[in-house]
């Protein structure tokens, strides 16, 4: 009995690594097997491969393409919906009457806030070229208005040409009619667009981390990589970016919509990594967006235009004015004493 029971527990041990060593080489032919993928697919360029690149991409568009209609045949009842309201405004639009007065200013409407939407989104995404509109767009926008509004002594800006130009009121305004309230009423609707662009620009990392993680293969994106790479590394980081980041991650992964809100409503420059990790982990798509919409259209607008609007309001200008010339004469007196 002793001898068959150690044979048995020989045969165990045996079969026990033959599996461990299965199971490693199974992984090693998987690893070697998507690297010979990735090597596959980043050889699959217009200038390298053209007509291979471009079958591919015709087979793509024909399978997305039915894909697409068979999702609208599903919603037809939607469609139709569309459909007979696009045609509502086209004969509003081309019908000549006393409504069109109203069809102008909502054409005018909807293209500012598109303008202002794709601003947002090229600040989010940026193309590759790190172009912060806020800076440049809406920023001076929004400083702009306020100098006005207190130089006029109201924000009944005439329109038009207000928003292209800013005009005073011919009748004047009101001493004291201008508050901060009322010039953050008066640039809410562009700092809301704004902000929704660049909540909408935040999606494409969702989508890349979403589908790599549902299609199990590893998508060629520098941003995912250092995610894999984080992920990996998080028990041995000690350098300060590294554990931002892992804290970012965290936060999105525990506490869902309002760590998602949260790491929106501040200026974060890791929010890119909050994106990537909700699509990782499988975060439903509303929850994300709708976190990301109010984070950056709601809270983090309303901060950002209120400094804007206290650096540049009236009397925080003289106060400041006053403090530099307080600064002077406090240090000509010091030079006389000495």
């Amino acid at each position: 009995m002793a001898a068959n029971g150690a044979s048995l527990e020989k045969t165990q041990k045996r079969t026990g690594v033959k599996d461990k060593q299965n199971g490693t080489s199974q992984d090693a032919s998987v690893r070697e097997r998507r690297e010979k993928d990735k090597e596959e697919r980043l050889s699959l360029v217009l200038w390298r491969r053209p007509i291979t690149t471009l079958q591919y991409f015709l087979l793509e568009t024909l399978i997305k393409l039915k894909e697409l209609a068979m999702k609208l045949w599903h919603r037809r009842g939607l469609v139709s919906f569309f459909l007979v309201l696009c045609l509502f405004f086209y004969l509003a639009y081309s019908t000549e009457g006393t409504h069109q007065n109203y069809v102008k200013y909502l054409e005018g409407k909807c293209l500012w806030c598109a303008y202002w939407v794709g601003l947002g989104i090229l600040s989010s995404v940026g193309l590759g070229t790190g172009l912060h509109t806020f800076l440049l767009y809406l920023g001076p926008h929004i400083a702009s208005v306020t100098l006005a509004a207190y130089e006029c002594g109201s924000t009944d800006f005439p329109e038009p040409p207000y928003p292209d130009q800013i005009l005073c009121p011919t009748d004047g305004g009101l001493e004291g009619s201008v508050s901060l309230w009322t010039i953050m009423s008066k640039v809410r609707l562009e700092a809301c667009m704004w902000g929704a662009g660049t909540a909408i620009g935040e999606l494409p990392p969702y989508f890349m981390a979403r589908a790599a993680r549902q299609s199990g293969a590893d998508p060629d994106d520098e941003d995912y990589e250092e995610f894999e790479e984080m992920l990996e590394q998080a028990q041995t980081a000690q350098d300060f970016i590294t554990r931002a980041k892992m804290g970012v991650q965290n936060m999105v992964q525990r506490v869902g919509f309002f760590g998602i809100l949260a790491c929106a409503s501040i200026p974060n420059p890791l929010f890119d990594l909050a994106g990537i990790t909700c699509g990782h982990f499988l975060v439903p798509f509303w929850t994300f967006f709708g976190a990301t919409l109010i984070g950056k259209a709601i809270v983090k607008m309303h901060i950002q235009k209120l400094f804007v609007i206290i650096t540049f309001s009236r009397h925080i200008v003289e106060q400041m004015v006053s403090l530099i010339g307080r600064g002077h004469l406090y240090q000509e007196v010091n030079l006389r004493n000495k």
